[in-house]
């Protein structure tokens, strides 16, 4: 099981500072999202759809992600380093189709580990814990869209067991004149 694994990895050794401490998003917290679910946004500017980021991203990130840091029906997580907040990842409890099982799956969303704080376990940490979240709600899948062609992406998601079962494919529509 996923969670098994890693929860092991995450759990302290003599060098605390090096073990990620993740604990959910309050509205304390509310400018550490922004910062970084933009700054996510942001690594990706030649993206067909996050590269188009509109000119008051930040006001609207405010008003989008306190909204989210209020609902019941999902979690905000941050990891910490040494007191620096340097990940996130957003978990939403999600309604399947009536036609699928299951009923409800968790939905993966905005994670994002700071790039000087990589491959130091922040997103392996990150998951154990919306592991956790998925569990003590009764969820038994998760699912999660990743940008395409991002080779780090890619690994990291299929280093901690996710496998892609379908793809999003982006048409542009021009007007005619």
């Amino acid at each position: 099981m996923i969670g098994s694994r890693l929860a092991e990895r995450a759990t302290p050794t003599a060098d605390t500072a090096a073990v990620p401490r993740i604990r959910p998003a309050t509205p304390r917290d509310l400018d550490a999202v922004v910062a970084l679910r933009v700054a996510l946004l942001r690594e990706h500017p030649d993206h067909p759809i996050y590269g188009r980021l509109r000119p008051e991203i930040n006001r609207r990130a405010r008003e989008l992600f306190a909204a989210q840091l209020r609902t019941r029906t999902e979690t905000i997580l941050l990891a910490e380093l040494a007191g620096e907040v340097v990940g996130i990842i957003r978990c939403v409890e999600s309604l399947g189709s009536p036609l699928l099982e299951p009923a409800r799956y968790a939905y993966v969303s905005s994670a994002y580990v700071r790039p000087e704080a990589r491959r130091r376990g922040v997103l392996r940490a990150l998951l154990a814990e919306v592991e956790r979240w998925c569990v003590a709600r009764g969820l038994d899948q998760m699912r999660l869209h990743n940008v395409a062609g991002s080779d780090a992406a890619e690994g990291a998601w299929d280093a901690l067991g996710f496998g892609i079962v379908e793809q999003v494919r982006l048409r542009t529509i021009t007007p005619s004149r």
